[in-house]
């Protein structure tokens, strides 16, 4: 019997309505396209405060959103400088430095956290002012022929059509990803995040992350990062497997996170002054998908890459990828499929940047040989240069065609090449001496 559905149509169906799904439908929408945003009905998202780096204020301009808008509106607040806090009261003040903003770069030197539940709500305004239609449904199956996608379909019986497909399912779904059998490069071993919030008297205008490294081991962290004026997310990351050895002593996930958080004055004070609520958990791992476009669709945002929440590159990856894939779209529209050329650019710029953030921070911060050579704090400094100049150098070079791809990627080729031959000089070295890492 031939297939009697009917299918609803539009210009672009966009699966997934997080960061990248609602940017990428906001793009596309302002230039005149329908776009169809299909989002699964979620509870409402707790209020996690996210920590941006030096590029997300250009990419939120162009969805018509200031630094200034963000912060008037109380959906983020100032980040001025990060700063690394050790359990033996030393510390390092990461800032960028001031000729950045001088002439001929002019680098704003200021960047943002966000409330990313109000700043998610600002979006979806404005995504549906912009005339995108929002359907609260979640996508199950896919129609294809071969590579070209021609509908999907969704989990209450609505078929939808068009002539092109963004993925932005995200980490734990990424849909095409699998659809596809796509391949995904990993880097570093599984994490869990716990986190809770903390009442604070004064603004803070920076990012805090407090270490306690031990030479031997895999290094964890904690994060401190406002959400508004008057509230912070503090939160713990730590690899799964040393998660699952403390809950196999017994510790409840409460239990471990107030441990960490007590071995620091700041938390303890705050600790004692506070009723500390059940953390939120999530397990992530950091990986980036092979492949992330077709003929007619392209991956977008964390079901594309999933990069470490340290590096503060996620939001920027999710603005990034919506900005390209629109741009994409509608420079090839007329011709109904993206040629070869620019699909495999697009795939190669997510690729090379989700590495190089990935693997920077497992050689350099992450695991014992850099840091027990140099120190954490240098180890810091010799991550967060490349990193703070390669944002510097995509934000001017705009790498879309052929040659600017290639010569990005070249450039973050000798950054990452860079930090693994130190890396294995460090461990060399230490094997030799007898040491651990």
């Amino acid at each position: 019997m031939p297939d009697l559905t009917p299918y609803t149509t539009c210009d672009v169906t966009v699966i997934g309505g997080g960061l990248a799904g609602k940017a990428a439908s906001l793009h596309l929408a302002k230039a005149g396209l329908k776009v169809i945003c299909i989002e699964p009905v979620k509870t409402p998202r707790q209020p996690v405060g996210e920590s941006l780096d030096w590029s997300s204020p250009d990419l939120l301009r162009g969805l018509g959103l200031t630094m200034d808008d963000v912060v008037t509106a109380r959906m983020g607040t100032w980040k001025r400088h990060v700063i690394m806090k050790l359990r033996d009261g030393s510390q390092e003040d990461y800032i960028p430095d001031a000729w950045l903003g001088g002439t001929p770069f002019h680098v704003e030197l200021r960047t943002l956290h966000v409330d990313r539940a109000r700043l998610d709500e600002e979006l979806l305004q404005r995504a549906i002012a912009s005339g995108v239609t929002l359907i609260a449904d979640k996508v199950v199956k896919v129609e294809r022929n071969t590579t070209h996608i021609s509908s999907v379909h969704t989990e209450a019986g609505g078929c939808f059509s068009s002539p092109w497909f963004i993925d932005a399912s995200g980490f734990t779904t990424s849909l095409l990803a699998r659809e596809f059998h796509l391949r995904a490069i990993h880097h570093g071993p599984a994490k869990v995040a716990m986190w809770t919030y903390f009442p604070v008297p004064d603004a803070i205008e920076g990012t805090t992350l407090y270490m306690e490294p031990a030479p031997a081991e895999y290094l964890d962290w904690i994060w401190e990062i406002p959400i508004n004026t008057d509230l912070v997310s503090v939160g713990y990351v730590t690899t799964g497997a040393s998660l699952k050895l403390k809950r196999e002593q017994g510790l409840q996930v409460a239990d471990i996170f107030r441990q960490q958080l007590m071995k620091f004055p700041r938390f303890a004070s705050l600790l004692q002054t506070n009723t500390m609520s059940a953390p939120r958990v999530a397990s992530f791992r950091s990986r980036v998908h092979l492949g992330v476009t077709g003929p007619n669709w392209l991956i977008v945002g964390e079901a594309a890459s999933m990069v470490d929440p340290i590096t503060a590159n996620g939001f920027t990856a999710a603005l990034r990828h919506a900005a390209e894939a629109s741009h994409l779209i509608l420079k090839h529209r007329k011709h109904g499929r993206l040629p070869l050329t620019a699909r495999l650019c697009y795939s190669s710029r997510i690729v090379q940047l989700a590495r190089f953030f990935n693997s920077g921070i497992e050689n350099v911060v992450y695991e014992p040989p850099v840091r027990n050579r140099i120190g954490l704090r240098k180890s810091g400094t010799v991550y967060t240069s490349p990193a703070w100049t390669m944002n510097l150098v995509y934000a001017r070079l705009r790498p879309n065609g052929i040659f600017t791809t290639f010569l990005f990627g070249l450039f973050l080729g000798f950054f990452r090449a860079s930090a693994w031959i130190f890396y294995q000089l460090c461990k060399l070295r230490s094997q030799k001496a007898g040491r651990p890492g």
